[in-house]
């Protein structure tokens, strides 16, 4: 790339890319289409099965690519695009660590989560449990890791505004921030999880295309060589070390053991995500419910290669100091990529699946936090199981308009703020607070309920604490609180799953060996039943 080249990128990227209009245009079209489909799709939402799990009307290839959907957010977008671009090798990590993971969720929860349960994930951890303290500390940490997912999605549609539409102030941003809430919100509202399935199954089409289209241009660049591409991106960095591991994370002993850390997170969260793990509702039988998972195992895994050639391509067609001066620093990579093969009419396309993905992403988590509030809570708990027909419905729309509200609020302050976190502390949240839980409640027999307390509650308190002492938070350039005069990072770790982890599951088993309580031994015998044969899921089913 000439100087002058890389001057005109640099201009460009520190003001706007492309035209502005047609990338609203594009996103207008998107929006105006998927939201007659809502409309569509709404028509049969009666019960709170249409509602929560969309009748179990989706087949199981259906289903994956809409967890594909639901799994490929911002984060894995633009984010690891950026984070290849900059720091290659260690970057590519993050692809490998989200990959990994759905084995975790395959070999562990599909199958038997959708056996056992029926809406929500405290449908199974209460199944042989008390069921107001569990379906309580459940729906808490549902909707904790529900809000830290939302901040992360609004913020990044905030971040990435500047560059692809020329909004630069924080009032045009926030502005964005409300827009993106309110079709979120409306999408859910009128379309429940069938709506949202079929805008996830829209999304996921079009950005694996959109992605294998740029890595097919970006390969085709360099005679289909991919050694050629990558001599180029040292080339262009003047750094061969973004070809080796550790340029990132091999700095320090810390941040080696920080990388840990955050791998262990990663992989173990996702088998734990409240709304990945909803998912598993909406298919008819067992069979396609792990159908759905190799569909999105597959899905997901060309995607996350098609990033490994997009972030080294980012690297030599743009170049890192370009991509970390831009608007939005590296997740502005694949739109600045996408500016630089085709334009400002590619650079519209990518805009537009950009904003598919926060808003499909979105909707998927205020559905899931909705039912576990509307489920949990107001049916189970304060209804103690005995709803009017349609009432739970009722409710849970209205808490989706809540939590919309709050979702738009919270990203407007998160605006700016450092996204990778909040992402990283929600998947840390769920493989503290849920994981132990989920995997004793189904394959411990001995587990008790105050067993579960203690492992949702401990992980899901210390997690958050170490998180608020580490440097993300406070003590460095890089922490939320970029004053130097304010240090409370006593936990040298980014990461808390190398401690919050292996202490839920310690505070489980603990807790549980010296309990005395015994759980009802039948419901433990039909929850065994029903998990490994699917023997009477589909009478618990039917609400």
């Amino acid at each position: 790339m000439s100087a002058v080249h890389t001057a005109v990128v640099a201009e460009a990227a520190a003001t706007q890319v492309g035209e502005p209009w047609l990338n609203i245009a594009i996103f207008g079209a998107f929006v105006a289409i998927t939201m007659v489909i809502v409309f569509r799709a709404s028509r049969n939402n009666k019960t709170a099965a249409d509602y929560y799990a969309a009748g179990r009307s989706f087949t199981g290839g259906q289903n994956g690519s809409a967890i594909a959907g639901d799994y490929l957010s911002a984060a894995s977008f633009l984010g690891i695009v950026g984070a290849i671009a900059i720091t290659g090798y260690d970057g590519f990590m993050y692809s490998i660590g989200f990959l990994v993971a759905w084995l975790v969720a395959l070999l562990l929860v599909a199958e038997l989560l959708r056996n056992t349960g029926r809406y929500t994930m405290a449908d199974v951890l209460s199944f042989r449990l008390k069921q107001r303290p569990v379906r309580i500390a459940a729906a808490i940490t549902t909707l904790v890791v529900c809000f830290f997912y939302l901040l992360a999605q609004m913020a990044g549609a905030g971040g990435l505004v500047s560059l692809l539409l020329g909004i630069g102030d924080t009032l045009g941003q926030s502005l964005v921030i409300t827009v993106v809430g309110a079709l979120m919100i409306l999408y859910v509202l009128i379309g429940g999880m069938k709506g949202t399935t079929w805008v996830q199954i829209i999304k996921a089409i079009l950005l694996i295309a959109g992605a294998g289209v740029m890595t097919v241009w970006v390969l085709a660049m360099y005679g289909f060589n991919f050694s050629s591409l990558l001599d180029n991106a040292v080339e262009v960095a003047g750094n061969p070390a973004i070809l080796d591991p550790g340029l990132k994370y091999g700095i320090s002993d810390i941040s080696k053991i920080d990388f840990v850390s955050l791998g262990l997170a990663l992989v173990l969260g996702t088998a734990a995500l409240p709304h990945v793990l909803m998912r598993f509702y909406t298919v008819p039988t067992a069979k396609e419910a792990r159908k759905s998972v190799v569909w999105a195992i597959w899905l997901i895994g060309i995607f996350y290669v098609f990033t490994l050639v997009l972030g080294y391509g980012a690297a030599a067609l743009v170049g890192p100091e370009v991509i970390a001066a831009a608007p939005g620093a590296a997740n502005s990579a694949a739109p600045l990529l996408a500016f630089e093969l085709g334009g400002p009419l590619l650079l519209g396309l990518i805009s537009a699946i950009a904003f598919a993905t926060i808003l499909a992403v979105v909707a998927g988590l205020t559905i899931t936090a909705a039912a576990s509030f509307a489920h949990d809570i107001y049916a189970s708990v304060i209804k103690k199981g005995k709803t009017e027909p349609g009432a739970e419905v009722k409710v849970a729309r209205r808490t989706v308009v809540v939590i919309g509200i709050v979702a738009i609020v919270g990203g407007i302050g998160a605006n700016g703020q450092n996204v990778a976190f909040l992402v990283a502390l929600a998947f840390a949240i769920a493989a503290s607070a849920n994981l132990p839980t989920i995997v004793y409640s189904l394959f411990w027999k001995r587990f008790t309920t105050k067993g579960a307390l203690w492992s949702m509650y401990g992980g899901l308190i210390s997690a958050i604490v170490l998180i608020i002492f580490s440097p993300v938070v406070s003590g460095s350039e890089t922490s939320m609180l970029k004053t130097a005069d304010i240090n409370f990072a006593f936990f040298p770790l980014s990461n808390p799953g190398i401690v919050s982890i292996p202490l839920a599951f310690l505070l489980g088993w603990i807790v549980t060996i010296f309990d005395k309580t015994v759980e009802d031994a039948k419901k433990q015998s039909e929850m065994e039943v029903r998990s490994l044969t699917g023997v009477g899921a589909e009478k618990a089913t039917q609400h």
